[in-house]
């Protein structure tokens, strides 16, 4: 048996963003001693916002981010074009990349192609080859190993689009994924699979407010939360998760977590 994930609280996102800073700055520089590029994988959802706090706001954590080393995926993304008010690249945009300082550098940037907006599975997989030209040939490694995973965990236990009962949480080869029937709209979406949203060298999850009470309660303190996409990624990659939350988040949790920072 590995050792469990880590859960970190912190009285409010305030307090959240240099430790979450620290912890993204820790996996860019471990990435960068690897092999001088930083691969992260970004979902949407509240995300985006308490990441363009921990990075752009707080200044804690070791050497600078150097975003001109940083290669962004998306973990999911909606069948929609990137000025859409659905999109997760828009969001991610407008939070993050249109306020780094001028002189920080550029991030290269991986968006869906939108010539496959009408055809989720050909766009699902347009993106897997993304990766593939980026990461590696598929007959080389089995999965990509992204050298951050950045998630959000919905009141369902959703994480990526992967939602909870979903075959595709059985599917074991592809590394990208359609769905044209998302519980949640917008129905069309890409998501990456279970087995690479749980093969990142670390992996951030964030979790904030009263509403995400009782699914953690429920991840974290029953088996049948350990079903849940969340708990799954928890259960596979034990402590290469880390969980940044705010204690109305874990209000009830019995799971031991760590307060304060990092």
């Amino acid at each position: 048996m590995g050792k469990p994930p880590n859960l970190y609280a912190f009285q409010s996102t305030d307090e959240l963003a240099p430790s979450l800073r620290t912890f993204v700055l820790d996996a860019q520089n471990s990435a960068l001693e690897r092999h001088n590029v930083f691969r992260v994988g970004v979902s949407g959802g509240s995300l985006p916002k308490v990441l363009a706090k921990a990075l752009l706001e707080s200044s804690t954590g070791e050497g600078k981010v150097q975003f001109d080393k940083w290669e962004i995926f998306f973990a999911d993304e909606r069948a929609v074009p990137l000025d859409h008010e659905d999109s997760n690249y828009k969001l991610v945009k407008e939070e993050l990349l249109d306020r780094l300082p001028a002189d920080s550098g550029k991030p290269a940037v991986y968006p869906i192609d939108v010539k496959y907006l009408d055809d989720v599975q050909e766009m699902a997989d347009q993106y897997e080859q993304t990766l593939v030209s980026v990461f590696a040939a598929r007959d080389s490694v089995k999965l990509p190993m992204f050298d951050l995973l950045l998630l959000g965990c919905g009141p369902d236990g959703h994480t990526c689009s992967l939602f909870p009962g979903s075959p595709l949480l059985r599917e074991t080869d592809a590394w990208v994924l359609p769905i044209s029937d998302s519980p949640k709209p917008p129905p069309k979406r890409i998501t990456l699979s279970l087995p690479v949203a749980s093969h990142g060298i670390k992996i951030g999850f964030v979790a904030t407010g009263g509403g995400k009470k009782d699914i953690m309660k429920q991840i974290f303190d029953t088996e049948e939360g350990q079903q849940l996409p969340c708990g799954l990624i928890n259960t596979f990659a034990q402590e290469r998760v880390s969980w940044f939350v705010d204690y109305p988040a874990i209000e009830g949790v019995s799971f031991p977590a760590r307060r304060g920072s990092l």
